[in-house]
């Protein structure tokens, strides 16, 4: 164990749950309700590391925190997004899911600053030992049956914070937005925000309406897309129906316009092009050369597009306070930043929005049956479970597509596990790798996407294979005939009670 866990367990009392949920925030919260719903004979409880709910929305404060993708979507299937706004504030966010917890009960499971650092597996007793570090830094010990992780995909510690050279010459000061300081003054300053991806693109006009000015300092342009945050057809759907009729409609009208957007930009890249750089181009006014700052040299949607909500960032470069610079970094200075071009853009402020660091499934150890897993080496089982590893189901939501369509999926998935389970008398699923299956080629846990933040990270991650069940679609039509309508007895979900011997278990037996 590592010495931040490495306190005698006879100091401290396990305790059992059929299911631990490792995460409070939109996937665990998700997690909870189902639970609830579905497999009512469960006791679970949730380890949340923070001391309150929410998982990124209660991270991330820099200024005009929001969704990137519309609410209805973003939101719960079983809980109405009522407010008018669909692309939506961190605060409303954080609001929408107290209501959440709150009206389905949900807080008494949540046991906040348990933060989750090593899973054991020990197949004589089909259990999980769980080791999280509570707020006094004392070891708490509870052990499972099941563990579900919806603990997001990107590192809680800090965000990717590159070196750049001359960085301590600086004089001004040097914020990276996962560690936004609560009393950042910017107002009257001269601020350089390196980067520009969705994070950018939100703080950039955020601080421009009191900054001096905010320049966006990018090595390369990305896709963008403005869209209005009041979605107008959705507004005239609630004012004519009741919101639980309006919600499933509003919410399948989205999918399937996220869904058609996404395929055009796959089957006719070119007209998706013209399109957004048409729209881009209307906003930003003709003093903008949108061939160097606004063309990316790869299609839509091979890297996350931006959205824009109500056209705020182009407008912040038509007014002037704030503008863009396509450019590489030479070094810090004492004043700024010297560009490779020869340029120098004055900064009293410099903001690193360069992106996420990564994580395998929360940033913790796993162990099954003495052997320390390393996912790397493992195949996804239909993007949810991983082989040779029992009795564990990780969420990883959608890259293309609202991040809780596919956690609802999941958490339905698990609940159809554990109802399995309870019907054929069994204790333990493993998918596992058998005959031709072991030599299949091994393919990237997400194709054809290639962002810097998920390239980076991609070795680390769980293969793909090249035939079902051991692929990752991240489309929702074929993910929900996977994970809803399958048969679960597929020959590759193995199911076992704790009886027999642990026969299934790759790793055992390596």
């Amino acid at each position: 164990m590592s010495s931040s866990s490495d306190t005698s367990e006879s100091s401290v009392q396990a305790e059992h749950h059929d299911v631990i949920v490792v995460g409070a925030g939109i996937s665990g919260i998700g997690a909870a309700y189902h639970l609830q719903k579905l497999c009512p004979d469960r006791t679970f409880t949730i380890l949340e590391g923070r001391s309150d709910i929410g998982g990124t929305w209660d991270l991330f404060r820099y200024p005009g925190i929001r969704s990137d993708s519309d609410m209805h979507t973003l939101g719960y299937s079983f809980k109405p997004w009522t407010a008018e706004k669909s692309i939506a504030d961190g605060p409303s966010i954080i609001a929408y899911l107290q209501e959440t917890v709150e009206e389905f009960d949900i807080q008494r499971h949540i046991r906040f600053n348990h933060k989750v650092v090593r899973a054991e597996w020990d197949s004589s007793t089909s259990t999980w030992t769980v080791h999280a570090i509570i707020s006094d830094a004392k070891v708490s010990v509870l052990t499972c049956n099941f563990l579900f992780m919806c603990s997001g995909y990107y590192s809680y510690r800090g965000g990717y914070d590159p070196v750049f050279e001359g960085r301590d010459k600086f004089s001004g000061q040097v914020v990276h937005p996962q560690q936004w300081p609560e009393d950042l003054d910017y107002e009257g300053k001269k601020v350089v925000v390196i980067g520009s991806g969705a994070t950018a693109v939100t703080i950039v006009p955020a601080m421009a309406s009191k900054a001096e000015h905010v320049t966006m300092l990018q090595r390369s342009p990305t896709w963008m897309v403005a869209r209005p945050d009041v979605d107008p057809v959705a507004k005239k759907i609630k004012r004519f129906l009741p919101r639980q009729l309006a919600h499933p409609i509003i919410r399948a009208k989205n999918v399937f316009f996220q869904q058609f957007f996404y395929k055009k930009t796959r089957t006719d890249p070119e007209m998706v092009k013209g399109k957004l750089l048409q729209g881009v181009r209307a906003l930003v006014g003709p003093d903008v050369d949108i061939d160097k700052h606004f063309t990316p040299d790869y299609n839509p949607w091979d890297q996350r597009l931006c959205l824009v909500p109500n056209g705020d960032l182009f407008a912040a470069i038509r007014s002037g306070s704030a503008s863009v610079v396509t450019d590489t970094i030479k070094s810090f200075t004492e004043t700024g930043i010297a560009l490779t071009s020869g340029e120098h853009l004055d900064a009293d402020i410099i903001v690193t929005a360069t992106g996420l660091e990564l994580v395998t499934l929360g940033d913790m150890d796993f162990v099954v049956d003495g052997k320390a897993i390393d996912f790397a080496e493992t195949f996804t089982y239909r993007g949810v479970a991983y082989s040779g590893v029992p009795n564990l189901v990780s969420t990883f939501g959608y890259i293309n597509a609202s991040w809780t369509l596919r956690a609802d999926l999941t958490s339905t998935y698990v609940c159809r596990l554990l109802n399995h389970m309870r019907k054929t008398n069994t204790d333990r699923v493993t998918p596992v790798l058998r005959g031709s299956d072991i030599n299949m080629p091994k393919r990237p846990w997400i194709d054809d996407f290639s962002s810097g933040y998920m390239q980076r990270m991609m070795p680390t991650l769980p293969k793909q294979g090249d035939r079902e069940p051991w692929t990752n679609p991240q489309r929702l039509a074929p993910d929900k005939k996977a994970l809803l309508k399958s048969s679960l007895e597929d020959g590759v979900l193995t199911f076992t009670a704790s009886q027999q011997l642990p026969t299934t278990n790759q790793y055992a037996s390596s």
